[in-house]
């Protein structure tokens, strides 16, 4: 390898690895804290445990005002009335008050009831160990003490979370808690008549006091977003919940596009032609993210299929050398690169001679190549370790060594085909240069010969997004130079296991494969539709290995059926103006994350803990 590009390399490893590095931190922690989301279960179970709750929380309030057993029968007589006053309350909720609220179904609206009451309960037994020793007037007052911490409960989750106008919010968040309060007055009534007055009067403090800390904390946990981006973290937060509950991405989106910057981004094209386009290898500079179907998710998948309409030919999408911070910001700067690829797919001079299929590694990173005409392909892997995302001055090196080997053009791409952990961009950078330089002079060196391709896509029903399978589905591309079969095996996923690379590789051999490399699309559409730790499951974590190789084997032999002499012409275009969510924003929105939960945890205590005790001083004086 050339001294001067391992200066360079090395000069890249300080100044790129560790803003690289810095921003995989950030995505890292807030995967973090996605995988720490939850799904309601049924409405019908949600039913169930809230009955339970009501029933109990109504028997720990009749032990403190009857003796036993007639405490169990009014207890009984009390949480079921409990349970269907919630269950009314909460269908007005969800069908008048917050009628047009995309979020708050009765479904979502029980399951607040549901932790509502779980506050309710433990400080009803709380109100049952103060009776036995400072009587049950006391008992009562602590019972009262949680309606207050019910309504701040669901103030804050309300103001947090729902894009209704605040007086709906203010009302949905108290009636239910309020309409009980006045049931448990009225058995303490019906049981001891002192101190009602007192009690239905401290409905006052307690509503004001419970609206007022709940639209503090709610304030100041949003403001964090104005410091951060300029922006209510609130408005980003339920922006986000849009989308995650019911797939509504414009929200979002909006955000991105207000807030990204405007680039000029590449694709790289490269066509097999017979008498008419066959094969389409698309690489945009674009990174398909962030996630599910905001911005560039989809992409890959879109491009493919709206290629495929436009030509008849075989589409595929692998991943370029770049990171989130090229993530599109919308929709519409999806269709805006899209159509830019659509108009501009027309190749002049089409080359009809071709390099075999090399590859070169050195342990810790391995690089194939083939040459068409005066245009190198080149692909990274790290695998059996982890493949993620590698910056584009990577690629910029690579490329500018290629022409001095007297090459025209080189496209890269990444892999993106193992997933074992995480990895440090300073230890591979050098070794990547090397392989891709050994591998260029290797491939350069050999005599070019023409070159038949055939090409090939399923789409496995078996297989969905929750199980890490993007609408893309399998395409294989077979390439034959000499007596060389290669295969290039695209699968639209982000990543896939450690070790399916090379159960792949060695399955193609038997279908009279020689040489190939398997590559996903690192397509976002998987991520956030299942909660674990990554936030979706790469190919192979949930996909059965000997399924989806029967699926890549059928592709491959597919391709290989209908090969034909072709040549290819490559071409790079470049799409003006486009919106991305850029490394500024992209570091900012993850920040966000982590310094409003910290907000969160650093004001929670101080203001529900001051207004508790407020509370208390104004029962005590009752």
């Amino acid at each position: 390898m050339s001294e001067f590009l391992i200066e360079d390399l090395f000069e890249m490893v300080y100044v790129v690895s560790k803003s690289f590095d810095s921003l995989n931190d950030f995505m890292d922690n807030a995967v973090k804290h996605y995988s720490s989301l939850f799904k309601l279960p049924t409405y019908g179970t949600m039913v169930f445990v809230l009955a339970l709750l009501c029933v109990a929380a109504g028997t720990l309030f009749t032990l403190m005002l009857f003796s036993f057993p007639s405490s169990l029968l009014w207890g009984l007589f009390l949480g079921f009335l409990l349970f269907f006053v919630t269950v009314t309350l909460d269908y007005a909720n969800s069908m008048l008050i917050l009628r047009g609220d995309i979020i708050y179904d009765i479904r979502r609206t029980t399951g607040l009831s549901i932790f509502s009451w779980g506050v309710l309960l433990l400080f009803a037994f709380l109100g049952n160990v103060f009776a036995l020793f400072l009587g049950k007037l006391w008992g009562v007052k602590l019972c009262l003490l949680g309606f207050s911490a019910a309504m701040m409960f669901r103030l804050t989750v309300f103001l947090s979370t729902s894009t209704s106008k605040t007086e709906k919010l203010f009302i949905a968040s108290l009636i239910n808690p309020l309409s009980c309060y006045l049931l448990f007055i009225a058995m303490w009534a019906s049981a001891d008549s002192s101190a009602v007055l007192s009690l239905i009067t401290f409905l006052v403090p307690a509503v004001a006091i419970s609206i007022a800390s709940s639209a503090l904390f709610t304030h100041l946990v949003s403001h964090v977003g104005v410091e951060v981006i300029g922006l209510s973290g609130l408005s980003v937060f339920k922006a986000f919940l849009l989308n995650w509950i019911t797939n509504l991405n414009e929200p979002f989106e909006k955000i991105l596009e207000e807030l990204g910057e405007t680039r000029d981004v590449k694709v790289d094209l490269i066509e097999f032609n017979s008498k008419e386009p066959k094969v389409l290898v698309v690489v945009p500079s674009v990174h398909p993210g962030p996630f599910k179907n905001v911005g560039s998710s989809l992409l890959p998948s879109m491009i493919k299929r709206s290629l495929e309409d436009a030509l008849g030919c075989t589409v595929c999408v692998p991943h370029g050398l770049l990171g989130h911070e090229f993530d599109l910001a919308s929709q519409l700067q999806n269709e805006k690169m899209i159509r830019s690829i659509v108009e501009s797919v027309h190749f002049d001079a089409f080359e009809d001679k071709a390099s075999p299929f090399i590859k070169a590694s050195d342990g810790k990173a391995t690089a194939c190549c083939q040459i068409f005409g005066k245009t190198a392909f080149i692909a990274f892997t790290l695998a059996p370790k982890t493949t993620e995302d590698f910056p584009q001055e990577l690629g910029t090196l690579v490329c500018r060594e290629s022409e001095k080997l007297g090459l025209e053009r080189c496209i890269i791409v990444n892999a993106h085909n193992s997933i074992d952990g995480t990895l440090s961009m300073n230890e591979m950078l050098v070794s990547l240069g090397n392989v891709a330089y050994s591998c260029l002079e290797k491939a350069v060196s050999l005599k070019r010969l023409p070159f038949e391709v055939g090409a090939a896509t399923i789409f496995p029903k078996d297989f969905n997004l929750k199980d890490g399978m993007g609408p893309g589905g399998i395409t294989v591309i077979t390439v034959k130079v000499g007596k060389q079969k290669t295969a290039y095996v695209v699968i639209d996923g982000n990543n896939m296991v450690s070790g399916l690379r090379e159960k792949i590789l060695s399955a193609l051999r038997t279908v009279g494969v020689d040489e190939g490399e398997v590559f996903t699309t690192d397509t976002h559409s998987v991520n956030a539709v299942v909660l674990n730790e990554r936030g979706y499951h790469p190919i192979g974590e949930v996909i059965d290995h000997e399924k989806l190789i029967t699926y890549i084997t059928e592709a491959t032999k597919n391709a290989l059926s209908n090969m034909e002499r072709v040549a290819a012409a490559c071409r790079t275009l470049t799409v003006s103006n486009v919106r991305v969510i850029g490394e500024s924003l992209l570091a900012k929105l993850c920040l966000l994350i982590d310094k409003a939960l910290k907000r969160a945890k650093v004001t929670a205590i101080p203001i529900f803990a001051t207004s508790g005790l407020l509370l208390m001083l104004i029962l005590a004086l009752t």
